[in-house]
C-alpha cells in the first residue's frame, strides 16, 4: 500500500496554555481590574473549549466501534439508542467505564453527536429536538442501497441535514467499517485518515479536533456537494476518491 506523509502538528495542552499565559500576562492580574477580568474571560474560554461532550446515538456495529474509540483514548461518551439505557448498559461498560449509557434525550444534550444509525431513521432521530440550534452532528451514516432519486439527486449528508434544521453537520467516519474503526488507528507508521466535509466551516475544526484525539488523521474535503460526493457510499465503493486508509507522519 502506498503511505502518503502527513506533517506532525501539535497543540499545546490547557496546563501549557496557562503556564505560558502565566508567564507572558504575569503582571497583568496586578495593573487593573479590569485586565484580571479578561485574563479569566479567556481562561473559561479555553476550559470550555477542552470540556465539550459527546455523545453517539446509534449502538449497532458502528456505534460501538466508535464507542470503541474513545474507551481506547479514555475519554467520556454516552451512548443511546433505540433500546433503553438498561439494555445497553452491560455492552456499554464492557467496552469502557467511560462509555455510559444514557436515554436519547439525556444524549441529545451532547455538543458533538456522532449519528450512526440506520440511514432511513434520521428523520424520527431529527424529531426528538425542537431546534438543533447549537449542535454540531457527525454523520457517520451511509445511505446505501437507497438510489440517488429518493435522495433528490443530492448527497447523503445534504439529504439529511435538511432533517435536522439549525444544526452543523459534519460528514465524517463513515467509510471505514466497523472492524477498522474500532481497532488502533496507528497503523503501518502512520495513522488512519477520516475525510471530513461540511457546508459549515466553523463546524470542521472541532470535528477534526476530536478525530485527532481519537488517534486518526482527518482530512478536510470541502463542502457537502463536493467533499460530500467523495464520501457518499454506492453500494460497496465510496464515490469516486480512491482511499488511502493511511498517512504517515514525517519523522
Amino acid at each position: 500500500m502506498k503511505v502518503l506523509t502527513l506533517p506532525a502538528s501539535s497543540s499545546p495542552s490547557l496546563a501549557a496554555w496557562r503556564r505560558s499565559n502565566r508567564e507572558s500576562c504575569g503582571g497583568l492580574s496586578r495593573t487593573a481590574s479590569r485586565g484580571t477580568t479578561l485574563l479569566k474571560l479567556l481562561v473559561l474560554t479555553q476550559d470550555r473549549r477542552h470540556t465539550m461532550n459527546y455523545a453517539i446515538v446509534g449502538f449497532g456495529k458502528i456505534g460501538q466501534a466508535l464507542a470503541h474509540a474513545f474507551a481506547r483514548k479514555d475519554m467520556d461518551v454516552t451512548v443511546a439508542s433505540r433500546r433503553s439505557p438498561a439494555e445497553l448498559e452491560l455492552q456499554a461498560r464492557a467496552i469502557g467505564p467511560k462509555v455510559v449509557a444514557k436515554s436519547l434525550e439525556e444524549a441529545l444534550k451532547a455538543d458533538i453527536i456522532f449519528l450512526a444509525v440506520p440511514f432511513g431513521e434520521h428523520r424520527n432521530i431529527a424529531k426528538a429536538l425542537p431546534s438543533w440550534e447549537g449542535k454540531t452532528i457527525i454523520d457517520a451514516m451511509n445511505s446505501f442501497p437507497l438510489p440517488l432519486e429518493e435522495l433528490d439527486g443530492l448527497p447523503s449528508s445534504a439529504f439529511a441535514a435538511k432533517s435536522f434544521a439549525g444544526a452543523k453537520l459534519v460528514k465524517g467516519f463513515n467509510h471505514l467499517g466497523a472492524a477498522k474503526l474500532a481497532t488502533d488507528p496507528k497503523v503501518e507508521g502512520g495513522y488512519r485518515v477520516v475525510f471530513l466535509s461540511s457546508d459549515d466551516d466553523d463546524a470542521v475544526a472541532p470535528v477534526a479536533e476530536v478525530a485527532k484525539e481519537l488517534g486518526f488523521a482527518p482530512v478536510k474535503l470541502g463542502k457537502l456537494n463536493e467533499g460530500g460526493w467523495l464520501v457518499h457510499a454506492r453500494g460497496g465503493t465510496w464515490g469516486h476518491l480512491i482511499f488511502q486508509d493511511v498517512f504517515k507522519k514525517q519523522q
